[in-house]
């Protein structure tokens, strides 16, 4: 089995790109279900987010590609997402997973979001049957790794987000946001995330709408602070806006919300006062076009890397240490990953040498003649003590070139008991099916052709 994680993030595709491929929450199950209907892929998971699209799947082969899956999907010519796409496969693939729920791979390193993002999109695949026990095993380990790293490293310290980046920003264009206006638009994580930066920077007057009124009077009522958001109808949305200074926009929607005419609209009734609109939302809600319009300053997600990169100067010591955490739970999960795939060969290897200790048993059976209960269980213990002692060496040297990934040694050592991990692994798996004259209990039914266990008669 194969590990494969392909897919785009803001380092390696322009939000042009990013947005022609999000997914949204509901449209989620449905593609990560098409993934997994996908020939030669036996689990998978998809992350979308507002900075990276990534498809995980155990595949059969080292030669299936995910590429195609986006290309077919989202109806992307193949020269058009390609050269924006990373891959990585088996220990890259995990080194790369264990990075990302860290956020060490976040446009802003040590924000907390990714990593309950990732686990969304794991609940996903396990509610759509699309995860098993090796992806599932896998993606444990990541979330723990992730843990760890936020409890041990300083990384999580003054904990940073896309949404106080957007408020950094913010502050910088007005010197103060004492006085201003914000208006949140969309009443999801991120927005209550800036409302509560807002308020912490000085913000006077917050307010909130969402396409779902009782979501965004919920988020209002919750609201802990010295400012509570006032809750405006999404029907309002375009009358109330131009009263904000500040619009921070993060809704779903497929398409733009605010386009140039609101703009202009927006405009003349603030007798050209300059507007300031900040757009994290993958697809964009604000278009482009917007920013042409004198007084109107359009920022989206990808222009906040550069305040997101004065974050990283700051943390460079924190995710450094990050690094070197993610770095030894990727080791320490390969190598208990190679303890489990071998433990298939280990059970062959014992499997094989206790026929040879029955055989044996048989063989003298004649010569032993009848013996009393306490020597049968003497010669049971001998027997049985030599095998394990014969095997102790060649099994704690498997082990151990398993430990270290020294496959041509493991292939050498398994050659030479004449065991393999997959020959064992499929001999695991028919014999873990139910026998043919096995009862409804479980329990197996008498037969005459079955062999009687080897014994040494035991005289009374």
């Amino acid at each position: 089995m194969t590990l494969a994680l392909i897919g785009v993030n803001h380092r390696t595709a322009p939000i042009e790109l990013r947005e022609r491929i999000a997914i949204s929450r509901e449209d989620l199950p449905d593609t990560t279900r098409a993934l997994a209907a996908m020939p030669g892929v036996s689990e998978c998971m998809i992350v979308s987010t507002c900075n990276r699209v990534e498809l995980l799947a155990a595949v059969d082969s080292p030669t299936t590609s995910l590429t195609g899956f986006l290309e077919s999907q989202f109806g992307i010519e193949a020269a058009q997402i390609e050269p924006h796409i990373y891959e990585y496969r088996d220990t890259e693939a995990v080194n790369h997973l264990f990075r990302m729920a860290a956020s060490l791979d976040s446009m802003v390193v040590g924000e907390p979001q990714i990593l309950g993002q990732v686990k969304e999109a794991f609940a996903v695949a396990k509610a759509s049957g699309t995860v098993a026990g090796q992806l599932e095993h896998l993606l444990q380990s990541a979330f723990a790794a992730a843990k760890k790293a936020r409890s041990e490293t300083g990384i999580g310290s003054n904990s940073v987000s896309i949404a106080s980046v957007a408020v950094d920003l913010a502050r910088k264009i007005f010197g103060s946001l004492q006085g201003k206006t914000v208006f949140l638009v969309g009443a999801g994580k991120m927005s209550e995330l800036a409302a509560r930066h807002l308020v912490q920077q000085g913000a006077d007057a917050i307010l909130v709408t969402n396409r779902t009124y009782e979501r965004a009077r919920r988020m209002a009522e919750e609201f802990q602070g010295a400012v509570v958001p006032q809750v405006v109808p999404f029907e309002k949305l375009y009358e109330t806006a131009s009263s904000a200074d500040i619009v921070i926009s993060s809704t779903g929607a497929p398409h733009h919300i605010f386009r140039p005419e609101h703009g202009q609209a927006f405009l003349h009734r603030r007798r050209n006062r300059p507007m300031f609109f900040i757009d994290i939302a993958v697809p964009r809600d604000v278009d482009p076009a917007m920013n042409k319009l004198d007084g109107m300053f359009v920022y989206d997600i990808d222009d906040l890397q550069q305040v997101a990169a004065a974050h990283m100067e700051e943390r460079s010591r924190e995710a450094m240490d990050a690094e070197t955490l993610i770095a030894g739970e990727v080791e320490r999960f390969q190598q208990r990953q190679r303890t489990v795939n071998l433990a298939p060969a280990i059970v062959a290897l014992q499997r094989k040498a206790e026929e040879i200790r029955q055989g044996e048993l048989h063989r003298i059976h004649a010569r032993l003649g009848l013996l009393t209960p306490e020597q049968a269980a003497a010669v049971e213990a001998l027997t049985r003590g030599l095998m394990n002692k014969f095997l102790h060496p060649p099994m704690q040297a498997i082990k151990q070139a398993a430990r270290e990934g020294d496959s041509a040694r493991l292939d050498a050592l398994c050659e030479a008991w004449s065991v393999s991990v997959e020959g064992a692994a499929e001999a695991d798996r028919q014999t873990s099916q139910p026998a043919e004259n096995a009862k409804p209990d479980g329990t197996e039914k008498p037969s005459e052709t079955k062999a009687s266990q080897p014994s040494v008669e035991v005289r009374r």
